[in-house]
């Protein structure tokens, strides 16, 4: 491995990508400790880092020169690709931990494509908020932020943005273009957000999630992770909010001891993480009730490049036909949820995931036990409709004849701004709700039918989302779907 030091000069060339990502793991931690050590120094003695040392706060970056020597790759990936020559890159942030990822999408590309891979230090600050893990070492300090800005590189918002998901990339003058999605300062605010929110570090989140809106869920959740790691020894440990921790081999009455002391009202959207040897574990999230919770934690669990998050939550149904307890297979949206309408209009359409519906039409089956006309009458499928108003009821007059044009079937608060998420931050999404009540039928949950019901149903739905997420895993490259890429993408996917 080339010098570190030497690579704040200058890039280098990596001939493989785990020399690459070796040299970019290199390159972070010599800035982020630097960095570090220099805070705590400053919090005990004043004592400013000089200019050539705060020089070296910065991220590292990677780079990748196509070549175009006429070759045409008969690759059907979505993702891993370049299609016009030049450089792209990307600056990076905790490249250990993206390891896995990093290592998917370069070496691919290296194998299929002329390409040059370099690393080196990029011109983006590493802000000082980004390496302090728990804010401790600033209390009772006597310094204020706005002291530490003066002495550090600080955040700076309009350096995390998401234009290049949103199109408002100018590709065509660009030089060098963007490798990927999200850079470093877009990564690293995201993963902060998500310890504040779900109460976790973001490490432990798995790259198959579940979204939820109501806790039951996360009940039956903890039962089947601890079943798991009793029974299946593909999984190793459990993670609950407040970074609480179950061994696989823990004794049944420690784990649920350990799982009922959990104070999970702590962090407004709690998560629950089944943690997988081979690293496709399965994690829960409540996100509550509303589009504003959903886009908010999507946003931030992108950054992870999961592959694929489902929602599973509640809906009312919207046909007679319908039964409380019924299951509805989203094949479309109707979003009048208005969170996502400056970035991603209304008009623009989702287009369902072939993988996706089949893997949850398939595991409704199998934990229902039901196929073909059996199955019809519990599973619909059709389009679910999503506000942003909770008692939308109140404005049905209004509200029937959009209604009845859009054949809409269930009525939700998250689905489709799930679903618009995920085909804007390309996260392959799906949807399957189950109907609590028909408020236009006069079923609505009262309190004792509600219990009823909930006791019934909850256990079967989890365990169908999680059964879908197990058969996607079995078909991962098909499931990054070329339906999620447009004209002007970046290489990584």
């Amino acid at each position: 491995m080339p010098n570190v030091t030497a690579l704040s000069e200058a890039f280098v060339v990596a001939e493989t990508a785990e020399a690459a990502v070796d040299l970019l793991a290199a390159l972070h931690q010599q800035a982020t400790q630097g960095l570090s050590q220099a805070l705590k120094r400053y919090l005990k003695e004043r004592s400013k880092p000089d200019a050539e040392r705060r020089n070296q706060f910065r991220y590292p970056e990677l780079r990748l020169t196509y070549h175009c020597q006429g070759e045409v790759p008969s690759t059907t990936r979505a993702f891993a690709k370049v299609q016009v020559p030049g450089t792209y890159s990307v600056t990076v942030t905790q490249p250990a931990a993206f390891r896995g990822y990093l290592l998917d999408q370069l070496r691919p590309l290296m194998e299929d494509f002329t390409v040059t891979v370099e690393v080196g230090l990029s011109q983006q600050n590493i802000p000082y908020p980004y390496v302090v893990e728990q804010g401790d070492e600033l209390a009772g300090s006597g310094v204020t932020a706005a002291e530490l800005a003066r002495v550090f590189p600080s955040t700076d918002l309009s350096a995390a943005t998401d234009g290049v998901a949103d199109g408002l990339y100018d590709w065509e003058h660009a030089d060098p273009m963007p490798l990927a999605l999200f850079d470093a300062a877009r990564v690293d605010f995201s993963l902060k957000r998500l310890q504040h929110y779900t109460g976790s570090d973001w490490r432990h989140v798995q790259p198959w999630i579940l979204l939820t809106n109501y806790h039951r869920y996360v009940d039956q959740f903890i039962r089947h992770g601890l079943a798991q790691l009793r029974d299946n020894p593909r999984y190793v440990r459990m993670v609950l909010p407040g970074n609480v921790i179950i061994e696989r081999g823990t004794s049944d009455e420690d784990a649920q001891a350990v799982a009922d002391a959990v104070v999970w009202h702590r962090y407004q959207m709690p998560a629950y993480h089944l943690i997988a040897g081979d690293g496709h574990g399965v994690t829960l999230v409540n996100i509550g009730v509303g589009p504003s919770n959903a886009k908010n934690i999507t946003d931030h669990l992108a950054v992870l490049r999961p592959h694929c998050w489902l929602m599973i939550g509640h809906c009312g149904g919207l046909r007679q036909s319908q039964t409380i307890g019924d299951y509805v297979l989203a094949h479309a949206y109707m979003r009048r949820d208005g969170i996502l309408d400056r970035v991603l209009p209304p008009h623009i359409p989702l287009p369902a995931l072939a993988e996706v519906q089949q893997a949850l039409q398939e595991a409704a089956a199998q934990v229902t036990g039901e196929r073909g006309e059996a199955l019809k009458r519990r599973l619909r499928t059709g389009t679910v409709l999503t506000y942003d108003d909770r008692n939308w009821e109140l404005r049905w007059a209004q509200e029937r004849p959009l209604i009845n044009l859009s054949r809409a079937v269930a009525v939700d608060m998250e689905s489709g701004t799930i679903a618009a998420q995920g085909y804007r931050l390309r996260v392959p999404y799906g949807t399957l709700l189950c109907v609590s009540d028909k408020p236009l039928h006069s079923e609505i949950k009262l309190p004792g039918a509600a219990g009823a019901f909930y006791e019934r149903a909850v256990t079967q739905h989890l365990h169908i989302g999680i059964a879908a997420l197990d058969l996607l895993r079995s078909q991962l490259n098909a499931l990054h779907s070329r339906k999620l890429r447009s004209f002007d993408e970046p290489p990584f996917r």
